[in-house]
């Protein structure tokens, strides 16, 4: 992806687009894949980077859900698990299947549980995983050696999907670009344009140039996750909102606190919530809280009483106690869940996503989870049809590969996560071995990524690498700050910046990267 070639386009396309997405997270991206898979001239714009918000702050975890199904929500949990299947199968460079331990201190816990997951494979069908199993107290343990021994009586393993939710941000935003779409981060919506009182274009500021364009769609959809009332409020000034946000808050340990390949999953916190301790990319992340708060944020800060219910809940469960100072990284993310405006807990509202069409033809689609990316994008094309006269085209994303389709881990070696593409990336350091080199030596990423990232992928900004093309600053805050001045020189030289760009950014990721420090 071009910066400057979606630009150019942007400036010499006079016609109508068949659809422009406003979003560049999960729920953005999915629908722009969905809209250009279908042969619709689609334009999505960002007013960040891609994932730059919610989609990249995520659990991790592609996943049916097991509190849905607590829950009764059979149907939602019926469409993750298809979902899930259908994304292990078309993205396989960037979703693995998980493990994962159900701990059981009572025992009364072995059988409930045990049913229960076994529920869960007969849902998942035909794209299932492996199937549950109740497992010993003797077996437990040797899957997990830090587990909290005391009390214990067995424990029940099960399935599920993991991922790296900015890496697949980007894939979704290659892929649209792979079919044809005009994809645009730092492109912020300031307006809608209205003809008759109907929705027919938007006006987008560019945040890197202060270039402003109007744009004509024949379907305008609003996508934008936690910020969706906003536009809406574009478009209707006494909209009420329909986002009651919650934040989820994780932290990230070191591998010596969960040792091996298993997850534990906690079915009942304090909160109502099921808690989570992963392994990923050799660290450990526990979470996650939900907190009700007032207004939704670009840059989400934990609370420390979320810190604390962390640190408390792992301690609970793992023999190695973590404390405060062990924390490599904490970060915050809001969920855009939608006000069920009863009063009920953020933690109780449903996943689900919903789809609205206002009076001017504004598409919004709102709420959902990663999981259901797709079917979102599916839904939210399926109405625009309509609404924008499209010919009528079926979907064709349940079967398409994304960007990077690869099942060649080792091969792709050490550059896994971005599929096929890793030749390209080796190709970078046989031009240049000093890229080859690692970033930092508590991290896993190269100076050929950084490049690559800048050449291909649309990062303009120093944060744009190390949080969401690189994932360091979630790994280890103080290894992703220690490597800034080096990484802000590589780019440098690939922007064509001078010593004060590299200062100025060196300063602004400092600035955001101690708050993932947890004092």
């Amino acid at each position: 992806m071009i910066r400057s070639e979606m630009i150019a386009r942007l400036e010499k396309d006079t016609k109508i687009w068949d659809v422009i997405v406003i979003g560049g997270g999960a729920t953005g991206l999915g629908a722009a894949v969905e809209s250009a898979s279908r042969g619709y001239s689609t334009l999505l714009l960002e007013q960040g980077d891609f994932a730059q918000g919610t989609s990249s702050r995520s659990t991790k975890l592609i996943h049916g859900g097991i509190r849905y199904l607590q829950q009764g929500n059979i149907s939602l949990v019926l469409e993750a698990l298809h979902e899930r299947g259908l994304l292990l199968q078309n993205a396989p460079h960037l979703v693995r299947h998980q493990s994962f331990v159900v701990p059981n201190y009572s025992w009364w816990e072995g059988p409930f549980y045990g049913v229960g997951l076994k529920v869960y494979d007969v849902l998942a069908g035909k794209l299932g995983l492996k199937k549950s199993t109740v497992l010993s107290r003797e077996m437990v343990l040797e899957k997990i050696p830090t587990l909290e021994p005391s009390d214990l009586k067995g424990g029940v393993i099960y399935y599920d999907g993991q991922f790296d939710d900015a890496r697949l941000a980007v894939t979704l935003a290659q892929t649209a670009e792979d079919l044809g779409a005009c994809v645009l981060n730092y492109s912020q919506v300031v307006s809608l344009i209205k003809s008759n009182d109907l929705i027919s274009g938007v006006c987008v500021a560019d945040k890197l140039t202060g270039t402003e364009y109007e744009v004509m769609g024949k379907a305008v959809i609003n996508a934008t996750g936690i910020f969706v009332d906003s536009i809406l409020k574009m478009d209707m000034d006494a909209h009420e909102n329909i986002i009651s946000p919650s934040q989820g808050v994780h932290i990230v340990l070191d591998k010596s606190f969960l040792p091996g390949d298993t997850a534990i999953m906690v079915p009942h916190t304090d909160d109502g919530r099921v808690l989570f301790a992963v392994p990923w990319h050799d660290r450990v992340i526990v979470g996650t809280t939900d907190t009700a708060i007032e207004k939704p944020s670009l840059e989400p800060l934990p609370f420390k009483e979320e810190l604390d219910f962390l640190l408390g809940h792992a301690a609970k469960y793992l023999t190695k106690d973590p404390v405060a100072s062990d924390v490599l990284s904490a970060f915050a993310g809001i969920r855009p869940l939608i006000n069920a405006g009863n009063g009920k807990k953020t933690a109780t509202l449903s996943r689900d996503h919903h789809l609205n069409v206002s009076p001017s033809g504004l598409i919004t689609i709102a709420g959902g989870k990663w999981t259901t990316y797709r079917k979102m994008g599916e839904d939210t094309i399926d109405a625009a049809i309509p609404i924008g006269a499209l010919d009528l085209r079926k979907s064709r994303t349940r079967n398409l590969s994304l960007n990077g389709w690869s099942v060649d881990d080792e091969g792709n070696a050490p550059y896994g996560l971005y599929g096929n593409n890793s030749r390209l990336i080796k190709r970078i350091v046989e031009d240049d071995p000093t890229l080859g080199k690692q970033i930092h030596e508590r991290l896993p990423y190269r100076f050929a990524e950084v490049v690559w990232a800048v050449r291909n992928e649309m990062a303009f900004f120093l944060d744009d690498v190390l949080s969401r093309r690189t994932r360091s600053l979630i790994l280890d805050a103080r290894a992703s700050m220690e490597a800034a001045p080096e990484v802000a020189r590589v780019m440098a030289k690939e922007l064509g910046k001078d010593e004060a760009w590299q200062k100025d950014q060196v300063e602004r990721y400092m600035k955001r990267a101690s708050t993932y420090l947890v004092p």
